[in-house]
Parts: C-alpha cells; structure tokens; sequence
C-alpha cells in the first residue's frame, strides 16, 4: 500500500519476527516460561516502526493470536509515533485496517477482526482535529471510540476528547445512522423475498445493530424546548423515571433527527421489516435468536426511549401515537401470555418475551398510568394493565415451579414486570393519574394469583430439608424488594386484597386451632409464614430508622369506612396480634415450631404504630398496653426459647424492641409494664440470655439502656440503670479480680463470659443521653481498672483486645459531649494508660507482617484494632474534650495532645500502604492526621524527624484541611517574625538527586500536580483553594519559578497562551490580597475555580 510507514522490508527479517510471535504465543497459551514469551511479544510493541512486520504477521500468520498481537502493536505504535508520521502514513496506517477488515469479514477469528477494527477507530480519532471532513466521512466503524466513557487513553488533554466528542455527535452520527438505515432498505428486500439464507442478513444485521448503538449515543449537543404542561395533559410523564434494577435513559437526539426518525416513517418500516420477517420464520423455532431479529429488536426496545424535541411540538400527540405503534407491534411478542409460557416451558424461546416485557417498561417509563392503560385499548378489547397482570401472573408460576434452579426466564421476566408495576404505582399522585377500575381489577385478581401460587409453594415446601428447594431460601434483602413490589400491586385494589389476607390468615389460623397431635401442623406454619411476609409489607413501608406509617393508599381505599375498629386493616391487624397472643399458649406452641411465623408477627406488631390509624382504636380501654405487653412476652420468649434461631433472635433485639423503645410516649408505658421489668431482671441477672451473640448482646443491652431515657423521675430513672447494668460491671469487676486469673483467663467459657459483658457495656455506653450520663459514667469508672488487667492478661487474644478497645471507643464518644473537666481528665487519663499498655505489649504489632496478605473479608478483619485506636484518638482529639480541659489548667491534668501523640506513634507504624488500601481504615487515619494538625498545628512543629515522617506526603492529596492549618499557622509565624515550620525539612526528588525542601514548599508542589494534572473533583475546589492560598503567600519565590517552567514547557503556542493567562489571573483578579481573612479566601476561592475551569481541558491527559 502507498504511504504504509516503515520503509522497504527484509522478507528473511519479517520471517524471522513473525516466528518469534508465534512461538511466544504458543508458549503463553500452553503456560510455559510465559515471562520469556512476553517479552518477546513485548519487544515488537516497543520497537520503532514496528508497521511492516506487523502487515506481514496480519497478512501470512495462520495463527490468530499472532495476529491479533500485531494489531494491537499497530495501534500502539502509531499512537506514540504519531508526531514522526507524515500525514500518508497516517491516511495509510488507517485505510489500510479498514481493507483488512472488509477483506476478513468472513474469518472465524472474529476477535482478530474486532482489534484491527478498533486500531483503525483509535487512529481515526487520533487524526480526527487534523484529518478534513472529507476524509472523516469515509468511516463509521467503532463510534463507541469516541464516547469518553470509552475512550482509550491517547496521552491527550480532556479537551481533545470532547471535541472528537462534539465532532462526531454534530456532524456526522446523523450521516452514519444514515448510511446504516440505506444498508438496511437495500437488503431487506433480498431477505425478505429469499427463501434460503442469504449473506445480506449479517451485513443488514451489522447495520441494524449499529443503529441501535448509534440511538445508545448519550446526546449532549441538542437543544430542548419541550412544553411540560402539554405533555401533562397528554398523558406523558414530565419527569425522568429512575428504575431501581435497570439502566434506562432517554434518547433524546434533537429536533435535527426528527425527519430521519419520525417524518419519514422510519419506526413504522422497522416494525414491519421485523413483523414480516417474525411471519416468514414462524415455522423456525430458532430465528427469534438469530443475530438480525436480536438486533432488531433491540433497535425497536430504543425506540421506545425516544423523547425530547425530536417530536414535532404538537402537545405529545405524535409521541403517543409513536409509542402505540411500537406497543400495538410488540404485543403479538407476549399474546396470549399463557400461550407463549407454555411455549417456553416446552423448550420455546424466551428472548422475544423478554424484550416484549421490556417494551412495556419503556412505554410505563414515559407515560402516566392512565396514559399506559388506554394506549392498548385501541385495538384490544382490555388495557394494557390488564396484559401486564396476565404476563405478570405467568411470570409468577414460572419463578415457583422452577425453584431449583438459580436463573430462569420467568425470574428475568418477573423483574422486568415488577419494575412496569413499580413505575405504574410507585410514583402515582392519586388525583392527577387515577388506575382505572378495570386496572384496579386485573391487580386484584394479580395479587390473589400471586398468595394462592406462593402458599401453594410454602406448602409444598414445607417437608422439604435441602437448601435448594426451599423457595424462600434467597437473600432477605431480595426477598424483601420482591415482596414490596407485589405489596404495591395489592394496595392498588385495596378494598379487595386486605379483605383477602385478612380471610386467609383467619382460614390458616382455625385450622391450626383445630389441630391435634395426629395431625402435622408444618404445612399450615409454612403457609402463616408467607402469610406474615407479605402482610407486613402491605401493611408498611419498609424504612430504617424510620417511624413506619400505614401508607396513604390504604388509608384512601377505604372511604365508607367510618369506624376504625370496622377498618379492614384494622381487623388485619388485629388477627395478626391475636395469632401473637395465641402463641404464648404453651399447648399451641407444643403442636409445632412456630418460630419463624412469631418472627413475622412480630416484626409486623413493631411497625404498627400510625398516629391515624392506631391512635384511634389501640390506646382505647389500655389496648395499647396490651399490645405492648405481648410485645415483650413474645420477645422474652423468642429470646429464651428459640436459642440457636438467629434469624428471629436479630428480628427481636434489633427491630423489634428497638422500635418501641424509640417512640417516647410508647417507651413511657412499656417500662411501666411487669413484662419489661422481668425482661431487664432476666437481662441483669439471669443466665438465659447469655446464650445471645455478642452482637445482640449489645444491641439488647443499648434497648434496655436507652429505655431509661423514659422515666420521667430521674432517681427512678438512675435507679433503673443501676439495676440494669450494675451487675453487668459488678461480675466484669468480680473476673478480673480474681486470684486465679491468669490461670483460668484462657479457659474458652470464662473468654465467652469476659466477651458477653464486654459486648454488654458497650450497647449501655452508645446509649448515653443527657438524664442517664452520670450513671453510665459512674458505671465506665467502675469498671476502668479491670479493663486495664483484663488489656493486660488477654494481650495475646485480639478478641478480647478488640472488645475493649470498642467499648473505650464507644465510651468516650458517649460522654465527650457531658463530662466536666474533672470526669474529662479521668477518662483522658485512663486512655493514656490504655495507649501505653497496649504499646508496652506490641499488642497488634502482626498486622504489619499480614498486611501484604490480606486479600478476604476474614483476614481483613484482622486490622479492626487499628480502627478502633483510630476511632478512639479521634474522639480525644474531639473540641468537647478539648474545650473542657484547656479550660480547667488543673494540677496534673494530662496534655491531651501528649494522648494522642502517644497513640500516633502507636498506630501509624502499623499502617502500610497496603493496608491504606482499606477504604474505612484510610478514611479514618487520614480523618485524625488532619484533626491533628488543625487542632494542635503547634505541636507539629517540635516534633522529632522521625515522628513527623510519619505524615505522609498523602495527607496533601486527602487532608486539605490540615495543609491548611499548618500553611496557615506558618504563615502567621512567619508574619511575626518567628522561624514556624522552617526546622522541618521534606526529602524530595530534584534534578540532581534527592534534596531537602521545606514543608510548605513540599505542600505546594504536591498541591499543584494534584490540581493541574490529577483526577481533581470540583467539590474540593474550596479546601484545595484554602490549602493553596497560605502556601503561596509562604513560598513566592518557588511558586513564580514553578509557574514558569510549566508554562515553558509547553509546545504549543495556544496552551502555553491560555495557561500563562490562567496563572496570572489566579493571583491577580478579584484585588486578591496578602492576607487571610474570610473575604480574601472566598476571593482566592472564586479564582481558583475559573482557574481550574480554565486549565482542565487541556492539562489533564487521557
């Protein structure tokens, strides 16, 4: 080829190097010496002009590997050479990919093919600002490659990319989309009036496949002007949904695009192509997989995103009649549902549903549910919620009669259809977007299909043991998202489906009363079981830490309803709490495990307490104490009798105590009640909840604690906490006073003991409140001393270390806020003592060996010591304490500084890079190194070499608020004449060696590569803007030289312009001044900000 770079070859030589990378890929793809073989294969991708030897391996080489190995070295090569090539050899280095291509497209290594293909979009792009429009225009492979989130790095500022970005969008995917569509209309008649298969169907079906990847485009260059009112009235949504499961965004190319994709009938001719097609292959069960009716489909589902000012402005009208064409087409992909199932469950395929049930989502993602209902009823007899209530319904069967295996048809179909429902109901405004009453009708009788089919399947499963045949063996978080969606389903049609649980529940709960001993009552358990599942999330939202309210629907879907004991979700409610009463009868229990159905009912009881609806019939005649009191006897017995069932035990401590312990008012009544006393009396003194996990332990232990809050009388109140955690303090001061301690320490039941009441304090200490502090406090010191012999005795069980440290953390985040400043220098001085036990010990000392190790969750775990050392000097470190304690200045009182230096110098040596690599431990080291140097800046100053080592360079990049305070107090040393930061000196890589600089100058040039030539987020623009102020103040001199050897450095004249522009109106615009004051900060702030708008195209290289 004319132009092909790299002069006259030597035929022996290229024999010679192609041999060589084909036995190196041999040797790879057998494993053996790979390193020699990647060398090898290294050498032709690093050496000059690699392009002959490259053409003559693509072209002779009969093995793909070696091929597809001199494609890529192509576009490497290329791209580093790039400023060498002449403009021939750029032009030939493309076209000839581009033959190279076209003349394989038949070659079964495909994969070989895709590389040459995206050598030749990389170089396109390369040459794409100096290449004219002409030469632009001849390819249309690889438009992905333009994209940036596709890009490939080029060593190229941003700015380049955007413009190939805005090039292509502009000027040319119009064309290209073009020419794909002319491709497609020239074969299509061929194909369609072929009776055998013909070549055109891959070459059409390359072009429909590029359509649709053109429409996957993300359009930023269009100019909307929608009429949002208009498109209300029309039925079309105004707001952009966000599908929970799904990626789903608009196309919205402009109006540019209109007469391509809607004048000229564009989505009609495909509809048809593609129905004209499905009608000729009907006899072949497998042509709805075939690359053409994929890719077909594909291109109509994005269709379907069309939005936007590509529609005429004709108040939606043509958008919904777009759509309705689309639905009207694809419908016959998923009618009648029941027919199509079965189809698939005899060996049919299911693709075509799946894209059908995709339409739908699309159509619902873009219109009202009134909207979505009718588009159907133009040419049905039904609507359109009627069909996704019968494709829904299939799903649902499909899911339950495959449970053993992991991923169906029907599960991906379920999904999808549950999102439409999601879309449909979730966001609904009841007054603006009404569901019809026949749409009210169909998600009735969806929600009876789908109880009927899912107690059918508890049943059948009920005697089942293997993992794999229990239905409701999936994660609880999946389980529970699938739950709420049919939750939103069944309150659509409220008046019916309540009514319909409540009658279930009734049927399964007399026919447990009536069994006896000769009957197995397991069938009917399993059958309660979902029945609680799935009523208590009709019943509610699910909401964390949330107050969970009956929902708005239930409420309104009950209008001639004018007695809340009348109220269906009343009488629902109330046989759930009957059915918790009735399991407290011991006979009852003895008929069966009724464990896991008292975990859903009394999960449910927690979540009733809506100001509406309970306050009006549960707090009449004490009903309210009653349902309270079965709370707590069914708690005591979930507790106490069901030990080893984790799953209800957790449900207990963490979501249903801690829900009624939450509300005040309620809390006030149930600490009143005889049950929660003999509950407390149990906790404080007896053995049966011992047998609780640790971290139960502390969760039931910070309930109990936190209920003290409630007692108006604050004697009462202490009295209650005395009770409560006084034994729990007086037994862990009791083991560590033993005589025979250290011989008994490591016995496993008196570890367990230590561990339980560890875990115990640490629950009372996180529920410190203003009227219970002074008790928790006096209970911490009662028990510092034995925390200390115990640090001692365990030193070599990280356990119990990891327990203690916790507590102490816990502990003192509590109290910071409270203590005076005698409790303050007591608390600090148990932590220093603390600090230098540990220290004195080595204690943690292996996690520096594991470090480079720690590759799984298990042994991650082994570096959460460090983590509580971190959380604890933080909270030292915390402004309460400190406040409190400079205040008093008292004889003796314990420099918290000195504390927290101590544990500096504990902690950081155990640190490794590797273990930075820990989010949560990165993220709290570097949390307390910036509270340090903010906090006691002067400190900084007199430490030793070594000590100040430790803050490493990278506190720059992720502390800008301790550069900050140290640029900031050196400057103000410096003003007044004092020597600040001088004596600390930074080692750093110069252009004669290794060379001493001081700390401000180390900052600023850490700082300047981070903000000219790093990943910088905009949102840090402040504090980056705070840290850099003070530096350049302090560092003139070196600021000045650096700005002009960066500025000198570059090539071309335009970015050395712009840039020396950028630097002089950062320190000059806005009258910035030599202070610090809160006006010239946010001055200096704006500055930096249009700096960094200014520079980041061009500076920041990809």
């Amino acid at each position: 080829m004319q132009g092909f770079p790299g002069g006259t070859p030597d035929p022996q030589q290229l024999q010679s190097t192609m041999l060589a990378i084909e036995q190196a890929c041999s040797l790879i793809q057998l494993h053996i010496n790979p390193s020699e073989a990647e060398k090898v294969i290294s050498s032709l991708h690093s050496s000059l002009m690699p392009y002959q030897a490259c053409r003559y391996i693509l072209e002779t080489s009969q093995m793909p590997n070696a091929r597809f190995q001199a494609a890529g070295t192509i576009g490497d090569a290329a791209v580093r050479e790039w400023g060498i090539l002449a403009d021939d050899n750029k032009r030939s280095l493309i076209l000839y990919c581009l033959n190279y291509v076209m003349e394989h497209a038949s070659s079964p290594d495909g994969y070989v093919q895709s590389k040459v293909s995206a050598v030749a979009a990389r170089l396109l792009k390369r040459g794409w600002v100096e290449f004219p429009d002409q030469e632009k225009a001849t390819i249309f492979f690889e438009i992905s490659e333009f994209s940036p989130l596709t890009a490939s790095a080029m060593g190229l500022p941003k700015e380049f990319h955007e413009k190939c970005e805005w090039s292509i969008e502009v000027h040319f995917l119009k064309d290209f989309y073009c020419w794909a569509q002319a491709a497609v209309f020239n074969t299509a008649d061929k194909i369609v009036n072929s009776n055998v298969t013909i070549p055109e169907e891959r070459a059409c079906s390359a072009a429909v496949r590029l359509m649709f990847q053109i429409l996957s485009w993300n359009f930023k260059h269009t100019v909307e002007h929608d009429n949002s009112d208009a498109k209300i009235n029309s039925g079309l949504r105004s707001d952009t949904i966000n599908l929970k499961k799904f990626e789903r965004s608009l196309v919205k190319p402009g109006s540019l695009w209109r007469e391509i994709l809607m004048s000229s009938g564009h989505t009609a001719w495909i509809l048809n192509f593609y129905t004209t097609l499905r009608q000729k292959y009907s006899y072949d069960t497998l042509w709805v997989d075939s690359p053409l009716a994929v890719s077909c489909r594909q291109l109509i589902v994005q269709l379907c995103s069309l939005a936007g000012s590509v529609f005429p402005n004709d108040n939606g009208d043509a958008q919904v009649k777009h759509l309705m064409h689309i639905l009207s087409a694809a419908v016959l992909w998923i009618e009648p549902p029941d027919v199509i199932a079965t189809s698939i469950r005899n060996g049919g395929s299911e693709s075509e549903f799946i894209d059908g049930c995709h339409v739908l989502l699309s159509v619902a993602s873009l219109t009202t549910a009134s909207l979505f209902d009718n588009l159907l009823k133009s040419i049905r007899q039904y609507g359109t919620i009627n069909l996704l209530s019968a494709l829904t319904s299939e799903a649902v069967k499909s899911v339950l009669d495959n449970q053993s295996e992991e991923e169906t048809w029907g599960s991906d179909a379920l999904d999808i259809l549950l999102e439409t429902w999601n879309v449909i109901l979730g966001d609904a405004d009841t007054d603006k977007s009404p569901i019809s009453v026949d749409g009210a009708h169909a998600a009735s009788s969806l929600f009876k299909i789908i109880v009927d089919s899912h107690l059918k399947a508890a049943a059948d499963s009920a005697f089942e043991d293997t993992d794999d045949t229990e239905y409701f063996h999936v994660s609880v978080s999946k389980r529970d998202e699938q739950l709420a969606l049919y939750a939103l389903i069944a309150r659509a049609a409220a008046d019916t489906t309540i009514p319909y649980l409540a009658q279930l529940f009734s049927e399964r709960f007399a026919r447990l009363s009536q069994k006896n001993g000769e009957s197995d009552p397991t069938q009917t358990l399993e059958e309660l079981y979902w029945l609680l599942l799935i009523t208590s999330h009709v019943l509610t939202d699910s909401g964390e830490g949330e107050t969970l309210l009956i929902p708005e629907a239930l409420q309104a879907g009950f209008p001639n309803v004018l007695e809340a004991a009348q109220h269906p979700v009343v009488t629902l409610s109330w046989s759930i709490i009957n059915f918790s009463r009735q399991c407290l009868d011991p006979g009852i229990r003895a008929k069966g495990q009724v464990s896991r159905a008292e975990t859903d009912g009394v999960g449910l009881n927690g979540s009733q307490h809506s100001r509406k609806l309970l306050n009006t019939f549960a707090w009449e005649n004490n009903q309210g104490e009653l349902v309270l009191d079965f709370v707590v006897l069914i708690s005591m017995l979930a507790l106490t009798t069901y030990q080893g069932e984790n799953e209800l035990q957790t449900l207990t401590c963490q979501k249903l105590l801690a829900t009624v312990v939450r509300r005040k008012h309620t809390c006030t009544c149930l600490v009143q009640l005889d049950s929660w006393r003999d509950l407390t009396r149990a906790f404080a003194s007896g053995r049966s909840l011992l047998s609780l996990s640790g971290r139960l332990q502390r969760s039931l232990a910070e309930t109990l604690a936190c209920a003290a809050s409630c007692i108006k009388d604050p004697e009462a109140s202490a009295q209650y906490l005395r009770e409560l955690m006084g034994p729990v303090a007086g037994c862990l001061v009791e083991n560590a006073s033993r005589s025979d301690l250290k011989s008994v320490a490591q016995q496993a039941d008196v570890i367990y003991m230590v561990c339980c009441l560890l875990e115990r304090l640490r629950g009372a200490a996180r529920a410190a409140q203003p009227r219970t502090q002074k008790v928790l406090f006096e209970m911490g010191h009662t028990v510092m001393n034995s925390l200390l012999t115990l640090l001692e005795v365990y030193k070599d069980e990280s356990t119990v270390v990891y327990m203690i440290l916790k507590f102490v953390v816990d502990f003192v985040d509590g109290q910071a806020v409270f203590l005076d400043a005698k409790e303050t220098s007591a608390l600090v001085s148990f932590c220093l003592r603390l600090l230098q036990i540990y220290s004195s010990h080595n204690i943690g000392k292996v996690m520096l060996s594991l470090s480079s190790s720690l590759r799984s969750e298990s042994q991650a775990e082994k570096y959460k010591d460090l983590r509580a050392l971190l959380r604890l000097l933080t909270n030292i470190c915390s402004k309460d304490l400190v406040g409190f304690l400079s205040d008093s200045n008292g004889e003796g009182s314990p420099d918290i500084a000195e504390v927290i230096y101590v544990g500096l110098d504990i902690v950081t040596p155990l640190i490794s890079l590797d273990l930075l690599k820990y989010p949560k431990l990165s993220r709290d080291y570097f949390v307390l190194t910036s509270h340090l140097l903010e906090v006691y800046p002067e400190k900084v100053a007199h430490l030793n070499r070594d000590a100040f080592a430790r803050i490493d360079s990278d506190i720059v990049e992720r502390c800008l608020a301790g550069v900050n305070a140290l640029a900031s107090y050196h400057f103000r040393e410096r003003l007044g004449g004092r020597e600040g930061l001088n004596s600390q000196l930074m080692e750093a890589e110069g252009s004669h060696g290794k060379v001493q600089e001081s700390i401000s100058s180390h900052f600023l040039r850490l700082l300047l590569q981070l903000l000219l030539f790093e990943d910088f987020r905009m949102e840090l623009a402040s504090s980056a803007a705070d840290a850099l102020l003070p530096l350049l103040f302090c560092e003139q001199e070196l600021y000045q030289r650096l700005v002009h050897e960066l500025v000198e450095k570059q090539q071309n004249p335009t970015v050395k312009s712009r840039l020396a522009s950028a630097f002089h109106n950062l320190t000059s615009s806005n009258n910035l001044a030599s202070s610090l004051d809160r006006p010239n900060r946010q001055k200096f702030r704006k500055n930096l900000r249009t700096f960094l708008a200014d520079v980041s195209s061009f500076m920041q290289i990809k």
